[in-house]
């Protein structure tokens, strides 16, 4: 499946360790960076999913996501992400998510910013729950003249994969892209309910905060750990 992630806000905070290990799927662990566990919580616009190569899927294929990730590595140093909840508008995209194993939420996702990165003053998310209520906002200044190389940058957002449940057993499914365009960014307003609801309490400003304009992205075929039954 290709697709474009676009305008992407990464915001993430420490947790402890053990916090991090109670959601993961069994054969993968906590992967720990500088001592501690992250969560991350994370926007973007999602643009022209199809599958294959050929052309994305219209409307259903175009669609704003908000996440909430744990980071998660196998006994043999592979590393992939473990979603706790993904928000989008497309019911369909939802639906057929959740009967993988992907924890998707059908909620209004909106972005708030300008199309042009260098350009762009201010750029955010706004979530509502249909069920329930929940609601996330929170948008950043990106600094498109501070580049974001830093060991824990790249640790958080170099992950090309996601681990998950699927019929009692542990995968992986792979996912190609470049290198992400990062830039530091600071945080304009944040107003989170996703990751108390996601069952991880976090406290005061996100110790990370980083803007891309984004990638395209390809997603492979799933593998079974071995060590899951």
């Amino acid at each position: 499946m290709d697709q474009r992630w676009l305008d992407a806000v990464f915001l993430h905070w420490r947790i402890p360790e053990a916090v991090a290990a109670r959601f993961m799927p069994p054969g993968v662990a906590p992967d720990v960076f500088d001592g501690s566990a992250w969560v991350g919580l994370i926007g973007f616009r999602m643009q022209g999913a199809g599958l294959g190569r050929g052309p994305g899927i219209p409307y259903f294929g175009s669609f704003n996501e908000i996440n909430v990730r744990l980071y998660s590595r196998e006994p043999d140093g592979t590393r992939g992400v473990v979603f706790r909840s993904l928000d989008a508008s497309r019911l369909a995209v939802v639906l057929t998510a959740r009967a993988a194993g992907v924890p998707y939420v059908w909620s209004r996702a909106s972005y708030m910013g300008a199309d042009e990165f260098a350009g762009s003053a201010s750029a955010g998310y706004s979530v509502r729950r249909l069920r329930g209520g929940t609601r996330s906002d929170f948008s950043v200044a990106p600094e498109p003249d501070v580049a974001a190389t830093d060991a824990l940058s790249i640790h958080l957002t170099a992950r090309f994969g996601l681990h998950s449940r699927f019929r009692g057993r542990t995968i992986f499914v792979p996912n190609t892209h470049s290198a992400w365009p990062l830039y530091r960014a600071q945080l304009i307003g944040l107003k989170d309910q996703l990751v108390r609801a996601a069952g991880i309490e976090v406290a005061g400003q996100p110790e990370s905060v980083l803007f891309s304009p984004g990638v395209h992205t390809q997603f492979g075929r799933p593998r079974v750990l071995n060590s899951t039954t």
